[in-house]
């Protein structure tokens, strides 16, 4: 125990060094180096299984190929954004003009990010555990079927929970009120809304009505992995086809990218890519000239 505690804090204190010398949460980078560290492993196995006969290499590709859509797929639930329009009021203060801009508030389809599966995954363990302090209860069925990752029964009901979590993470990190009197402290509103009371009653509809397809898809990306099991790839191969791994490794890939893009941003540079989603690209003019600096 000793030795655990004296580890996680110096991992802590890593994670913190690397927080303030570097780009990034270190922390989830430390996290997301320890889970693709065991990609290669899985890859060569899975590799050398189906190079054996299993399948043969066609079968390897299409897992490849599956693999590529479920990364693509859990970045568009990430990256997902619900944006509601803002309008705010003209002020003049002193000689300046401020307001009078219409701006944005982008709500996260997926606000809870990978907690609901955190807080699932601890309520699974319980049957489980209730078989090994009861040994006479390992032969219910149904604690059989709640205890087996890849039974039907199991993974439905974690799927649930999941929906039932990412609503209640959800209600409790995003409060619609607090923005509603902040958004009319600085004199915005939303078209055709109300200030106050209504504004906060439409962003909360707004929330819940894209906070169900979020958690349906969470769902579902938490329970691939155990589906690609039952269908013939390696344990530790199909835990990167979805569940909490491959939401931290693509949610921490993204924020550090965005970082990057920032800080080259800042430093006049034109940014690490001319495509994809990583916003915030713009043409930052040199003094005087008028002429964009690449």
């Amino acid at each position: 125990m000793f030795v655990l505690t004296a580890g996680t804090m110096f991992v802590m204190w890593l994670g913190e060094k690397i927080t303030d010398k570097g780009i990034g949460n270190g922390i989830s980078l430390i996290i997301m180096v320890g889970i693709i560290s065991a990609l290669p492993g899985a890859f060569l196995t899975e590799f050398q299984s189906r190079n054996a006969g299993t399948g043969g290499l066609v079968t390897f590709v299409v897992e490849i190929v599956a693999l590529i859509g479920v990364v693509m797929f859990t970045i568009l639930i990430v990256q997902g954004t619900r944006k509601i329009g803002v309008q705010y009021a003209k002020r003049i203060v002193g000689n300046k003009q401020y307001g009078g801009v219409r701006q944005y508030i982008p709500l996260k389809v997926n606000a809870a990010g990978v907690m609901p599966i955190i807080f699932a995954q601890a309520l699974m363990f319980i049957p489980a555990t209730l078989t090994q302090f009861f040994p006479k209860a390992a032969s219910n069925p149904v604690l059989m079927s709640l205890s087996n990752y890849q039974s039907w029964g199991h993974n439905v009901l974690f799927a649930i929970l999941i929906i039932v979590f990412t609503y209640f993470y959800t209600a409790i990190t995003i409060n619609p009120t607090q923005m509603a009197e902040d958004m009319k402290k600085n004199g915005g509103f939303i078209p055709s809304i109300k200030p106050g009371r209504a504004t906060a009653d439409f962003i909360d509809s707004v929330i819940s009505k894209i906070t169900l397809p979020g958690s349906i898809f969470l769902a579902i990306i938490a329970i691939i992995p155990p589906i690609a099991a039952l269908l013939g790839v390696n344990s530790a191969f199909a835990r990167f086809f979805g569940g909490t791994s491959l939401i931290i490794l693509v949610g921490v890939v993204l924020d550090t990218l965005q970082q990057i893009e920032s800080h080259l941003l800042m430093r006049h540079y034109d940014g690490l890519m001319k495509t994809g989603r990583i916003k915030g690209r713009t043409a930052i003019p040199a003094s005087g000239t008028g002429q964009p600096v690449i």
